[in-house]
């Protein structure tokens, strides 16, 4: 059984009298371990995609399937201790705490669930152990991003969800905050899926769910994905 299954899902919005479809009939699978890469264009339904994914938000309609458990059906309640434990994410600007350094913006989430990784550990993962009693503001963007990275893995989630995680930072940064997904994924067997309207981060993923006006146009798998190194854009 599939890891991941949007199964005819979809998501409407009603604003007074006004109804708008976000997403229309949405299907795909995803498997354990997979690098995967959600690609459109602005308005397809990919933040849509991620937030129900997530817990954030709900389908409207259809069925959503997190490692054998539909949390389409799940109560408030229970998509709250679904986010707490299972989910850890990703966003493009940060969302630090500003006065709290590094180690202890870490240990917010690594509080909140069953079996968090030490913040120290994390901290090591992303290669920033000698920054943990620095600041937000003591760091550089990519920095950042490695903090913000490293408190979504210290929760040991099932599902790291990304949201366009290069979108605030230059090209080469850019480039080795996907360098450090691509591989600690691969690493850890970890279920990474990550957003972008950038068609070239397609090629270094296990598998590419391209979205098209609230539907998956077509899903691929690379036999052979590229190093987030060598990709350009």
């Amino acid at each position: 059984m599939a890891f991941v299954k949007f199964h005819n899902v979809s998501k409407v919005y009603r604003m007074g009298e006004v109804e708008v479809a976000a997403l229309m009939g949405m299907d795909f699978q995803i498997e354990e371990g997979e690098f995967v890469v959600i690609v459109g264009p602005s308005g397809a339904g990919k933040t849509t995609v991620l937030n129900i994914l997530g817990g954030i938000d709900t389908a409207t309609s259809g069925s959503v399937v997190l490692d054998g458990n539909e949390i389409s059906s799940y109560s408030e309640a229970e998509l709250t201790k679904y986010r707490r434990h299972d989910i850890g994410f990703v966003f493009q600007f940060y969302n630090l705490v500003q006065n709290h350094t590094a180690r202890e913006n870490i240990e917010l989430a690594s509080q909140i669930c069953d079996d968090p990784m030490d913040p120290d550990e994390a901290l090591i993962a992303v290669g920033l152990d000698h920054r943990k009693d620095n600041f937000p503001g003591q760091l550089s963007g990519g920095e950042q991003q490695r903090v913000a990275i490293a408190r979504a893995l210290a929760k040991n989630p099932k599902l790291l969800l990304c949201d366009e995680p290069t979108g605030a930072l230059d090209y080469q940064t850019g480039k080795s905050i996907l360098s450090l997904l691509q591989n600690r994924c691969h690493d850890t067997g970890r279920t990474v899926v990550l957003i972008t309207h950038n068609l070239a981060f397609a090629d270094i993923a296990d598998r590419v769910i391209h979205i098209r006006e609230g539907r998956a146009s077509q899903v691929a798998t690379n036999d052979h994905p590229l190093s987030a190194e060598a990709i350009e854009w």
